[in-house]
């Protein structure tokens, strides 16, 4: 189980007095071969907040996320980490790997299941960063991936091999290894999938956690516009490679924005006992 229960009801949490922002897109022109799939979008992730990037199919969300991470050649703009326009913003292609890794983490969509590995070997790769040569685990490392095995619920699993664990577990473990990495920023591209309800809440749960316990700056990309709602500071929604709308998700989820995006039209209430958003797509048949 997740350390914390769900606590923000759907209502925006506050965050720093004067919020910096520790990783920015400035500009960011990204292309797959010769085709440009993201045009010029600039984006910041701020300490203490959320930042949800939705969008349909296509629309360059999950590329723009893995551009942040790095593992995304930037054709045109840049990233940096830091106070925008500050002395300490930094150009993150500068960085070594192991320097970039101990800021960001990305919890990527498609992870393999190393074979011959217990779940305790799998979570303590979120260390390598922190390395020297050779050497062994310190405590430091050993604290940070059972704290990262409790928050995720694996730690009972600990000493099981991978190859025995289902793909909703084995995307607990994965999760578990990046926050064992112990970052101040972290990206999430569709943690939820392969999931049931009770972990993909619990999932939700520990980017509130994150965000509002640690101060973390959360990136995350998602499809479910009611987790990306209930989940996110600032929600991004975006259309073929640019921002068609972006801040607070009450206001950027209106049926307008959400019926020009996706094609298809919805009704947007707030539920008044929670101050949820709660969006009901009107197909073809409806109840």
């Amino acid at each position: 189980m997740f350390t914390s229960p769900y606590r923000r009801a759907g209502h925006p949490v506050a965050g720093p007095a004067t919020p910096k922002a520790a990783l920015n897109g400035h500009d960011l022109v990204l292309r797959y071969g010769g085709t440009p799939v993201v045009h010029g979008v600039s984006l910041a992730l701020e300490p203490g907040r959320a930042t949800a990037l939705v969008g349909p199919n296509g629309s360059g969300k999950s590329t723009l996320l893995r551009a942040l991470s790095r593992l995304h050649r930037v054709e045109g703009g840049r990233v940096t980490l830091g106070t925008p326009g500050g002395s300490t913003e930094r150009d993150a292609a500068l960085l070594s790997a192991r320097q970039f890794a101990r800021e960001v983490t990305l919890f990527s969509q498609s992870r393999p299941a190393p074979q011959g590995l217990t779940v305790a070997e799998v979570v303590a790769f979120g260390r390598h960063p922190y390395r020297r040569g050779f050497s062994g685990p310190t405590a430091e490392d050993r604290s940070a991936i059972d704290r990262a095995m409790g928050v995720t619920g694996v730690r009972d699993m600990a000493g099981r091999p991978v190859g025995e664990l289902s793909g909703g577990e084995m995307q607990r473990v994965w999760l578990a290894a990046c926050l064992a990495q112990d970052t101040g920023v972290v990206l999430l591209d569709e943690p939820t999938n392969h999931l049931d309800l009770r972990y993909q809440i619990e999932t939700l749960d520990l980017v509130r956690d994150l965000v509002e316990e640690h101060g973390i700056a959360v990136g995350v990309v998602l499809h479910d516009l009611d987790q990306a709602s209930r989940v996110a500071d600032t929600l991004v929604l975006m259309r073929s490679g640019r921002v068609h709308a972006a801040g607070a998700p009450v206001d950027v989820l209106t049926a307008q924005n959400i019926r020009e995006v996706y094609e298809i039209r919805v009704e947007v209430v707030v539920d008044p006992r929670t101050g949820r958003l709660r969006i009901d797509p009107i197909g073809r048949h409806p109840a």
